[in-house]
């Protein structure tokens, strides 16, 4: 995320641990290597049995375009996503106010099915108003059966916060300002009826307190949901509790957070930015099984970490019969980032830790796996995510008494896809720990910027 009026920099290639791509998923790839999976001792989580950690190919993208991609599978196989904070296709973004106090969120297509040489149009741009706040970024993207639904969420009190000697991106998460929708893939829109000062949620209690449906996101059921178990869209989100019993600055922010939490609703025009027609996940019954209900002051988290968690997504993988939940620990905002995985077999968890990756990107955010570009046999995906972003200022991020690199390769700003293997006990068997890589890279795969 892009916090300031920056000079984006096209980052070069770092020394790519690259090789050729497996014929199949699964095939032995001498240089295939597995990130170490180093959790806080504190960590709540059982450790899965089914996925035994991320496997990293080498074979990445290079697309050097905004930030904030959140793809949704259309019915017509094209990917659509919001984007923000720099340049697409020709075409800027930027969701703080840079001009008569409007935020402006971009929107987007990603044509293809091989990740790597994708062909990524900007569709247009839309100004909003963020106030009292001073950001609106996009969030929660779906479309479904033609009905494009793209939310924004709100951040402030300020772009950049110096506390305490150290500077805050975006230190406080705001509320949901609900969808504004579109019924001509993203040719044209209806505005929100809702805004920062008065979110699709019943909260904040007060400006600038703590939400718990913060930077929602669709869980992405594949193509044009054609996996989603009922029917339903669902929202998953991060947020806090407002008697935090671990009280820090910028503990709500728009990578941070305490707990994150899950609500669903039958997308439909009429129902998206109907509070009413929500239900809100509240916790288990006796006998394991999830409760909704349409109360939102009852809303339970599915998963409560402390000070460790942060901006969330979750993916149905289908072959694999497993919902994976992506979590970004990205405190303090502007220095290198935490991320994990998890699984379960079922949305509302218990979820499990595939792994844990500490200064992954090195400041990696927005993690998500694209449904399409799983394999049949679901161990071979493709993370998507952003990187680095304080490296995009046009001073380098001194400030901030951090420049991030590139780790692994690929990862700089804007949109990166990494191919991955998500390993069971024989894929296992043919990796390397990333300590003992030492094999010379065979190609370097060239990523295509966008047109």
């Amino acid at each position: 995320m892009a916090h300031l009026l920056v000079l984006l920099l096209a980052l070069p290639l770092g020394d790519a641990i690259a090789q050729e791509r497996p014929a199949q998923p699964g095939q032995p790839a001498p240089q295939a290597w597995v990130w170490p999976s180093e959790p806080p001792a504190d960590h709540p989580f059982e450790l899965s049995t089914d996925i035994l950690g991320l496997a990293f190919t080498g074979v990445h993208s290079d697309y050097h375009v905004a930030d904030s991609w959140y793809p949704s599978w259309a019915a017509n196989d094209t990917l659509y996503s919001p984007w923000t904070d720099g340049t697409t296709d020709g075409m800027e973004s930027w969701s703080f106010p840079r001009a008569r106090q409007r935020a402006v969120t971009g929107h987007g297509m990603l044509i293809g099915d091989d990740p790597v040489n994708l062909e990524i149009v900007a569709l247009g741009t839309f100004p909003e108003n963020p106030r009292p706040y001073r950001g609106r970024y996009p969030s929660a993207s779906l479309v479904y059966d033609g009905v494009w639904y793209y939310g924004t969420y709100c951040v402030g009190p300020s772009l950049i916060v110096e506390h305490e000697g150290r500077y805050f991106g975006w230190p406080v998460l705001g509320p949901f300002a609900g969808f504004r929708t579109s019924t001509d893939y993203g040719k044209t829109w209806t505005a929100s009826p809702h805004s920062c000062a008065a979110g699709l949620f019943p909260e904040p209690a007060e400006h600038l307190g703590p939400v718990k449906m913060g930077v929602p996101h669709f869980v992405d059921f594949g193509k044009n949901m054609e996996h989603a178990p009922d029917g339903k869209a669902y929202l998953v989100a991060t947020g806090a509790e407002i008697d935090d019993p671990q009280p820090r600055f910028a503990n709500l922010s728009w990578i941070t957070g305490d707990q994150i939490y899950l609500a669903r609703v039958t997308p439909s025009l009429e129902n998206i930015n109907d509070v009413s027609q929500y239900e809100f996940f509240a916790g288990h019954t006796d006998a394991g099984e999830p409760i909704w209900t349409s109360t939102f002051s009852e809303i339970q988290p599915i998963v409560d970490w402390n000070n460790h968690a942060g901006n969330a997504a979750i993916t149905y993988n289908a072959p694999l019969k497993k919902y994976l939940l992506s979590i970004t620990d990205g405190w303090p905002t502007t220095a290198k980032m935490d991320s994990y995985i998890l699984e379960s077999d079922r949305i509302t968890g218990p979820y499990r830790l595939v792994t844990y990756m500490r200064e992954f990107g090195e400041q990696a955010y927005f993690l998500n796996f694209p449904s399409k570009f799983f394999s049949e046999d679901g161990r071979s995906a493709w993370l998507c995510y952003s990187s680095n972003y304080t490296r995009t200022f046009d001073y380098g991020g001194a400030e901030f008494g951090v420049i991030p690199e590139e780790d692994p390769p690929g990862s700089h700003y804007g949109l990166v896809l990494q191919e991955v293997w998500l390993l069971d006990e024989q894929m296992q068997k043919r990796t390397s720990p990333r300590a003992l890589l030492s094999v010379p890279p065979q190609s370097s795969p060239q990523g295509v910027s966008s047109p």
